[in-house]
């Protein structure tokens, strides 16, 4: 019995990294979802009077890092504007994954170890006083 608990104790412990790594990771992306989509409805769809889009985007990746203030997650915010003046924004989070909090290596045996990557986009008419589309 002991033999059979030393070769599945580590089996076990794999699983058990894999669930709960893939339950943050599914939990990060749903309150992404949510905290980013606000963030480009609060900023970008009413900017302040002369402000350009690069300060909506700085806003919104602004409100994003206080929301996730992990070591693992990193965000990242583009934007682009098309003929008709939408402005369409697409949010990235990446996440790495950990060891029950403890942070993992960014590669084993010479091969690299990528980031979980998850995207949002949101595509807003932004105010502009004066104009009527």
């Amino acid at each position: 019995m002991t033999v059979e608990l030393c070769v599945v104790l580590p089996v076990v412990i794999a699983i058990a990294v894999i669930a709960v790594n893939a339950l943050s990771f599914f939990g990060y992306c749903a309150e992404f979802d949510r905290v980013a989509r606000n963030a480009v409805r609060t900023y970008a769809t009413a900017p302040v009077y002369g402000a350009s889009t690069d300060s909506a985007v700085s806003q919104v990746e602004t409100a994003l890092e206080e929301a996730f203030d992990a070591t693992n997650l990193e965000c990242e915010v583009q934007a682009s504007r098309d003929h008709r003046g939408f402005e369409s924004y697409e949010m990235t989070l990446r996440y790495r994954p950990t060891l029950f909090g403890l942070g993992l290596r960014s590669e084993v045996f010479g091969v690299p170890m990528p980031a979980l990557s998850h995207e949002s986009r949101l595509t807003v008419c932004p105010y502009k006083p004066g104009m009527l589309f």
